[in-house]
């Protein structure tokens, strides 16, 4: 009853206030949703039980709580490296909180309480709140500036840690009802619209994130300074002066997003991680304004990113030099950046993307980085992590910089905690409402409460996605009810490996997309990838989709050099990889011939179950003397990418060489 009554004040607040623009298309919230899916429960179950509480732990035992005790003496010297580590705590406590709203636990509930009190005692009587500095003023952090916000811009993070402060209180007060997180962050929010605005101080902040979490108070209180705020922000960048012409990112402005005003702008540049939280701010301000200059550059900046500078398996950002996008179609495998947190940025800014447009593509973009490149972050253990996501590790050589071994913490744990706060989220990517019908975006078992047209709905799924494409829709309405039903029929399941010509599959589909209702075959119309189905609905009407699970052969644009002769390999959502646990210890030497054919076998009793790819292809073998190679016909078997580096350190390869080009002689 509480959450039920939290949406109600959350619509009342914003009516009150006379808000009439937002998103045409509305998510379910996931406390609407409740999974039985083995796929995707038994994650949030074990981001519950070991990721949440082991980030606490490492919050506490690294020193970032003593930060916030410290800061409300006024003594001591902040005691860990960043001035943005206050920021994992606000993450966790924001998974935590997501937590509570579906599993409450009361001893959970107490110790966010408990942290919410240090972090009060913290904030300084005007609302500012910011460890690096509290502590002592005269001798600040190095990053920070020897007075407030002079160093914003850089690297200070001030408005970076207030930004997911907000989202970390608005999830805290969505779960439990309480104010004592959100009054913390209301304190910081005026603050800052007393600073920062027309006639008052000016930056264009050096990390996004505070204009979604203003957003976010906006929903929350309907005070519209808080939007208006997030909009300011957006609107100070490019107005920087730069050296223009110069080819470092950081120089040009490009690092920062700040080159060019956002309307201006027409490909995705820099810091990957900053560029996605401003494209989801930009969009979430473009729904609530109706600013239409700001939809069509990130209009722009997608086709460009996703044309021409996503990776195979929904990665982002090729450059480990300052975390950035690189040039269109650089997209280098040994020296991949992929950093979790851009995955779970390209999750947030797709699922905007598509409440404004309502295409699947988003959606399958979003699938995309879901399934591959952001789970991949975390081991199956809950408690280990990447930072970087590879797509191809060699025994003769790894870039310093990039992992190919998990860790269980970072001196820069940004990507853990923000694991901590997406996984419990996940349910409410699942289904979106608009004024006629309700959309089904991801397949997961488990059953939805809605409201459609005024009459209680209730939607079950039936499946096991992603290992098989059958799935199963139970249409429950309290009484006869009457609206569309717009199920995702992926990309992938239509011969598109993406929604542009970066990435394309090999061959023919042999299989189509079928769909029944209540047992018959049906035609049905396809409406920017969803099929439609416009009926009254009547209590346990079913109906049935057959995705075709084919095994795949991706191939890359001509214009991605570093794929060229190169094939990856997919089999419904799932990008695969050869690991050397699987393949004698080496998946440097494979070669996928573009005949090879895979076998699906589902191994319960590995990576937590897996459906691996079985096949016959071509090793490449030295001889004992080293004076000669040769090729054998060997048996290859493929995991899910996601599921790589969980049984030790070695070998692991995306993309394969379909014959021999040319061979690297190695000297010493």
């Amino acid at each position: 009853m509480k959450r039920t009554f939290l949406l109600v004040v959350f619509s009342g607040m914003l009516s009150v206030y006379g808000q009439q623009r937002d998103y045409a298309i509305q998510a379910i919230p996931f406390t609407s949703v409740k999974l039985t899916d083995q796929f995707w429960q038994s994650r949030i179950e074990t981001n519950r039980t070991a990721t949440i509480p082991a980030s606490f732990e490492r919050c506490e035992n690294t020193g970032r709580v003593k930060n916030f005790v410290m800061a409300a003496e006024k003594s001591g010297k902040f005691c860990t490296t960043f001035p943005f580590d206050d920021t994992d705590i606000y993450k966790t406590i924001e998974g935590a909180s997501y937590s509570l709203a579906v599993h409450p636990d009361k001893k959970l509930d107490k110790y966010l309480d408990s942290l919410i009190v240090i972090i009060s005692k913290a904030q300084e009587p005007d609302g500012y709140l910011y460890t690096a500095r509290t502590i002592d003023p005269q001798h600040p952090h190095s990053w920070s500036g020897d007075e407030r916000w002079v160093k914003e811009h850089d690297n200070s993070h001030e408005l970076y840690n207030s930004g997911h402060m907000f989202e970390a209180a608005a999830a805290h007060f969505f779960a439990t009802g309480k104010r004592n997180f959100l009054n913390i962050a209301v304190k910081n929010a005026d603050l800052l619209t007393r600073t920062f605005g027309p006639g008052k101080r000016s930056v264009a902040p050096g990390h996004e994130i505070v204009e979604m979490g203003l957003v976010k108070l906006y929903r929350i209180t309907g005070k519209k300074d808080y939007l208006e705020l997030a909009k300011f922000f957006i609107d100070q960048r490019g107005k920087r002066e730069y050296k223009k012409k110069s080819g470092n990112s950081w120089e040009n402005g490009n690092y920062w997003q700040d080159a060019r005003p956002i309307t201006q702008e027409n490909e995705a540049l820099g810091h990957a991680v900053r560029a996605m939280y401003l494209y989801s701010a930009v969009a979430d301000v473009a729904a609530l304004t109706g600013d239409k200059e700001y939809l069509q550059a990130i209009d722009r900046i997608w086709n460009n990113m996703v044309g021409r500078k996503l990776y195979v398996q929904g990665g982002i950002g090729a450059v480990p030099d300052g975390e950035q996008f690189g040039a269109d179609y650089e997209l280098p495998n040994e020296t991949a950046y992929n950093e979790t947190c851009a995955a779970i940025g390209n999750v947030y800014w797709n699922q905007r993307m598509f409440q404004l447009h309502g295409d699947a593509k988003y959606i399958d973009v979003l699938e995309k980085s879901l399934y591959n490149g952001l789970i991949s972050g975390v081991g199956l253990d809950g408690k280990s992590f990447f930072y970087t996501n590879a797509m191809q590790v060699k025994n003769t050589f790894h870039y310093p910089r990039l992992e190919a071994e998990r860790s269980g913490w970072f001196e820069c744990s940004c990507c853990p905690t923000n694991v901590a706060r997406l996984i419990p989220s996940v349910p409410g990517y699942v289904y979106a409402q608009s004024e006629d019908g309700v959309y089904v975006n991801l397949f997961i078992n488990g059953s939805a409460n809605l409201v459609v047209n005024k009459k209680p709905v209730q939607l079950i799924q039936q499946n096991n996605y992603p290992w098989e494409g059958g799935l199963l829709f139970t249409v429950k309405p309290k009484s006869t009810a009457d609206f569309k039903l717009r199920i995702r029929i992926p990309g992938w399941a239509r011969n598109e490996a993406v929604p542009s010509d970066l990435y394309s599959f090999q061959g023919s589909q042999l299989a189509s997309v079928v769909l029944k209702v209540n047992g018959e075959v049906t035609s049905y119309s396809l409406e920017k990838g969803y099929a439609v189905i416009n009926r009254k609905w009547k209590d346990n009407d079913k109906v049935e989709v057959s995705l075709p699970m084919e095994v795949r052969m991706v191939k890359a644009s001509e214009k991605v050099k570093d794929d060229q002769g190169k094939v990856a390999i997919q089999r419904g959502p799932l990008i695969y990889c050869a690991e050397w646990k699987d393949n004698d210890g080496r998946t440097s030497n494979i070669i996928l011939p573009e005949e090879t054919v895979f076998k699906p076998v589902f191994q319960k009793d590995l990576l937590n179950g897996v459906t691996v790819l079985k096949g016959e292809a071509l090793g490449v073998n030295v001889s004992a003397d080293g004076k000669s190679i040769h090729t054998v016909n060997k048996p290859v078997t493929v995991i899910p990418y996601y599921a790589w580096a969980n049984r030790g350190k070695g070998e692991m390869t995306v993309w394969f060489p379909a014959r021999v080009k040319e061979v690297d002689l190695l000297t010493k």
